[in-house]
């Protein structure tokens, strides 16, 4: 779990809650410039959702899982449809903001701990739910988590960008490196005086995910294209 003093964007999404402001949620690694994430998008509504995030939404049916869930914004529109969804979440602050916000059901847990019990029709992870992985040799850990908690006849909803736009010249060539994979992405946030520990994000291609879904027995389809180089895919036991 992430502490109090070492959690930027548990602490952002708190103070926004509760006082309905916030500053800058910064974003920093070795591979970009400081980005931003702009705190009031965490708490938005279905309709300015993204696509991909409403279609996984709209496909949602059963006993839910949503991973990652931060401020809450998919699980509590799921609620309010009437399913039976449980948030989880690895910081302590925004698992509290979720409670206050009136999600009934909430638990402070990474989605590899063996912990977390209990199977699931749908488990949505959403806005670059690849992430969570952090390595491409992660990724057979991911599916042993992912066939604890996956029912049978169930389904995985989860998104992600193909970053070899980053690697194309100016004639349209696209040439990736070599030597490691290129979705791999070092991270620190950082929201006003606190800063966290840095930790590994991945950016998965489709056809990464797909060919590793199919190794540890696993279907995978995609289900749309984004705008940019991004997609939902829905996996399934095979």
């Amino acid at each position: 779990m992430i502490a109090p003093n070492k959690d930027p964007m548990g602490t952002a999404i708190s103070e926004y809650y509760h006082t309905g402001k916030a500053r800058k949620l910064v974003v920093q690694s070795s591979c970009f410039d400081d980005d931003e994430i702009p705190v009031p998008h965490l708490f938005r509504s279905y309709e300015k959702m993204p696509p991909l995030e409403r279609q996984a939404l709209d496909l949602t049916q059963g006993k839910t899982l949503d991973v990652g869930a931060g401020a809450g914004c998919h699980a509590l529109y799921l609620q309010e449809k009437g399913v039976d969804v449980k948030a989880i979440d690895i910081s302590t602050l925004s698992c509290n903001v979720m409670r206050e916000r009136g999600l009934k059901n909430v638990e402070c847990v990474d989605f590899f701990d063996e912990k977390l019990e209990g199977e699931y029709e749908t488990i949505l992870m959403l806005m670059n739910g690849t992430g969570i992985i952090g390595k491409v040799n992660n990724l057979p850990n991911f599916f042993k988590a992912l066939e604890r908690h996956l029912a049978s006849g169930g389904a995985l909803f989860i998104d992600s960008s193909d970053l070899c736009y980053l690697y194309e010249d100016e004639e349209g060539f696209i040439e990736l490196p070599e030597d490691e994979y290129y979705g791999e992405i070092d991270y620190c946030m950082k929201y006003k005086g606190i800063k966290g520990e840095p930790f590994d994000w991945l950016y998965l291609d489709y056809e990464t995910l797909e060919v590793a879904a199919a190794n540890a027995g696993f279907h995978c389809e995609k289900i749309m294209d984004g705008k940019h180089y991004d997609y939902l895919a829905k996996i399934t036991k095979g």
